[in-house]
């Protein structure tokens, strides 16, 4: 007998209530450690500027095509189109969203993540400067997290982060929160880019002018995953590192299976009842079905360019989520 919508969403809301230990994530490797390197001039931080495409990339954009969840020959530009309208509906509601389809474990998650890069530390007085640069950050989940840990933990009061989301409305969510939760030291070394990761502004993001580049549960929404690693490579500094953070392939067979009915049933039904959006949540439980192995994502970034160390992946929690590095060669 089926559940009742009512009952099914008071389950996941008191679920999602229980928080998760880092103690109990579940991962199958070690990575390697890494040295965020000295730092280069820093990012514009006009939060008003937009990434412009130049002619040949928009030329190339118009002759390859790609998918919309389960939608298959799109072109690039209109995933673009269609992934942006899904986050305009959804960012209001997306932090209390990811709570409830994940059962709080999003937060476990990004804490490690984190923590695994260990941003701001330096073993040098005074510490050196870094430039972070979190892609499709929005809400600004990861980037209040590296800000609190390195000027917090680190005690590196020269660690800026910018924030770039394609998303506007997203980056407003962030904006806001901003304003609220943080202090006025971790504000004025904040700064929001809309700009599209495929293709930054090479005025506004510069060749090698990061140290860290994260992304994290958004790079399965780009148009053109490889071009947003190509770029990446880019833009970071010899010795700079790529962290990505996504949900990925569960390994065992009857975890998967449970995985996906609930994804496939209760995800799309909590987002029409919580955000009144069923499509939108449809199509993220398709864009983590349809993203890449852990296997083929690191081939992905070891074609960019990137250096990987050892499996080049961690699993959390089962494969649901996995940190992925890779170091640009000095």
């Amino acid at each position: 007998m089926a559940a009742r919508p009512q009952s099914v969403l008071r389950a996941v809301v008191q679920a999602s209530r229980l928080r998760p230990t880092s103690s109990s994530l579940c991962s199958s490797t070690r990575l390697f450690s890494t040295t965020i390197r000295n730092s280069r001039p820093e990012l514009s931080s006009n939060s008003t500027s937009t990434t412009t495409n130049n002619n040949a990339a928009s030329s190339n954009r118009s002759s390859t095509t790609t998918h919309f969840g389960f939608q298959d020959g799109l072109s690039e530009s209109e995933k673009t189109e269609r992934v942006a309208g899904v986050f305009h509906s959804v960012a209001e509601s997306y932090d209390r969203m990811n709570d409830l389809m994940s059962f709080g474990w999003h937060r476990v998650w990004k804490d490690h993540f984190v923590s695994s890069l260990n941003p701001g530390f330096s073993s040098s007085i005074p510490p050196k400067p870094q430039r972070i640069l979190d892609v499709a950050g929005g809400t600004g989940d990861i980037a209040f997290r590296m800000l609190h840990h390195a000027h917090v933990l680190n005690r590196n009061p020269d660690v800026r982060v910018t924030i770039s989301d394609i998303n506007p409305s997203m980056l407003a969510v962030g904006k806001q929160r901003a304003s609220q939760a943080l202090p006025a030291s971790q504000q004025a070394a904040l700064s929001f880019l809309v700009a599209d990761a495929t293709s930054f502004d090479p005025v506004a993001v510069p060749d090698n002018s990061v140290d860290l580049y994260t992304v994290a549960f958004g790079i399965r929404n780009f148009s053109n995953i490889p071009a947003a690693l190509r770029e990446a490579y880019r833009v970071l500094k010899p010795g700079g590192v790529f962290a990505c953070l996504e949900f990925s392939k569960v390994s065992n067979p009857l975890f998967d299976a449970v995985y996906k009915r609930w994804s496939f049933s209760a995800i799309p039904l909590i987002g029409h009842l919580v955000a009144g959006d069923r499509d939108s949540y449809q199509y993220l439980v398709e864009s983590i079905e349809r993203f890449p192995s852990q296997t083929q994502f690191r081939q992905m970034i070891e074609d960019a360019g990137f250096l990987v160390g050892g499996q080049g992946w961690e699993d959390l929690t089962g494969g649901v989520a996995a940190i992925h590095k890779g170091v640009k060669p000095l």
